[in-house]
């Protein structure tokens, strides 16, 4: 019987620590994650977990401590937000390379500066390149239901990489929702226990890790995690089929609303999805043909996917939570438009840049982008690139 609750996102990820119970947990405080390692000490605490949990002076430290553990042997967590992702950066890549599966909490919130604890996606998005899967949730349901997935798909064998779980700061991790809980046996044998191959402490296979890598291998290094994030695609499907079994929830590598017969369609990741769904359903009342793609997997990125979810449409707005100061768009905005010129797609095609630091988007916004598709694509207005939405006059 699944569990009717009342929890932030925090709160649920949190709550989803407890039911797992990794081994290590290093974690340095950052608004608006501070709250997830702060509940799991509280569980340590009262006893309800064994977790080992290590304070350190700093977001590089945590990562650093969440890693040796990880390469020890151990299932090892940290969670951060915005500059502590920041601070992480030269052991981000590590952690990838080496092939460690480590499960971070990313509440995402807008990089400095100027200094601001509000959400957008500038953090997680300027780790995009550095190995780890990425997934976004939209709702605190889903942010409980993605860290359940992230184990399975990070320790499967032939992915063995860091993952984020994601959600949107405040927005979500403050908010509280209804949520659906799984109990807690369930979740334990459906996540089971980390038993790694090879690790430090196996005192019958000796192994460095992290070795210094010259021209000869570095190379070698790259294309074999290149292989694992290939993988991970088709892992993250399976993984998501077995939590349906368990949930009744379904997942894939993103979500299509009302996309059967679409002409006109935004393209957008975590908690404005949601929003966006309201403006779909009100002009689908005014007989406009509005439809939504919510991508919830970032990394590996599913451009042929979504170039196939977006064969029919006329109008396409792809709209990021981040600015990447590029000719070519913002993060999705740039790698959409690509997959989509290598499947030969028209569609009239706009990149927006929105909600960055905070700032609001409503049903409003939303219904006025649908209205700028349908007079880019009858010719009416010329299209805008990269337009700034909700920008002060």
């Amino acid at each position: 019987m699944a569990i009717r609750e009342r929890m932030s996102g925090n709160e649920a990820v949190a709550h989803a620590i407890k039911q797992i119970n990794p081994d290590v947990m290093a974690a340095f405080p950052i608004t608006p994650s501070t709250e997830i390692p702060q509940m799991v000490s509280t569980f340590i605490a009262n006893g309800d977990i064994d977790t080992e949990f290590i304070p350190v002076e700093s977001e590089h430290s945590s990562m650093s401590a969440t890693m040796g553990a990880c390469a020890a042997g151990a299932r090892a967590i940290t969670a951060t937000s915005s500059c502590g992702l920041a601070y992480m950066w030269e052991v981000l890549y590590v952690a990838a390379s080496d092939r460690l599966p480590i499960v971070m909490a990313v509440v995402n919130r807008a990089l400095t500066g100027p200094i601001n604890i509000n959400c957008d996606h500038s953090d997680s998005m300027g780790a995009r390149d550095a190995g780890w899967i990425q997934i976004y949730a939209e709702n605190n349901q889903e942010a409980y239901d993605n860290y359940i997935q992230a184990f399975r798909i990070a320790e499967h064998p032939d992915v063995k990489l860091p993952f984020m779980a994601c959600q949107d700061g405040f927005i979500t991790s403050h908010a509280v929702e209804n949520i659906s809980l799984i109990e807690t046996e369930k979740v334990k044998e459906f996540v089971g226990s980390y038993e790694p191959e090879n690790f430090l402490l196996n005192a019958d296979m000796p192994m460095a890790v992290g070795p210094y890598a010259n021209s000869p291998f570095y190379m070698e290094t790259k294309m074999n995690q290149r292989i694992a994030m290939k993988n991970a695609k088709k892992v993250i499907l399976e993984v998501a089929e077995e939590f349906e079994k368990i949930s009744g929830r379904k997942y894939g590598l993103f979500e299509e609303y009302r996309m059967d017969d679409a002409e006109y369609v935004i393209v957008i990741m975590g908690s404005a999805a949601g929003t966006t769904k309201e403006a779909v359903d009100e002009l689908r009342e005014q007989g406009i043909k509005a439809g939504m793609i919510k991508v919830r997997v970032f990394r590996p990125f599913p451009g042929a996917e979504l170039a196939a979810a977006l064969e029919n449409a006329k109008g396409i707005a792809i709209m990021d939570r981040a600015e990447s100061f590029s000719g070519c768009g913002g993060p999705l905005g740039s790698e959409l438009k690509a997959a989509l010129y290598d499947a030969k797609n028209e569609s009239t095609t706009v990149n927006y840049f929105y909600g960055l630091a905070g700032r609001d988007y409503t049903v409003e916004t939303a219904c006025g982008i649908y209205q700028d598709l349908i007079d880019y694509v009858s010719g009416k207005q010329e299209a805008e690139q990269f337009k700034y939405i909700g920008l002060r006059k």
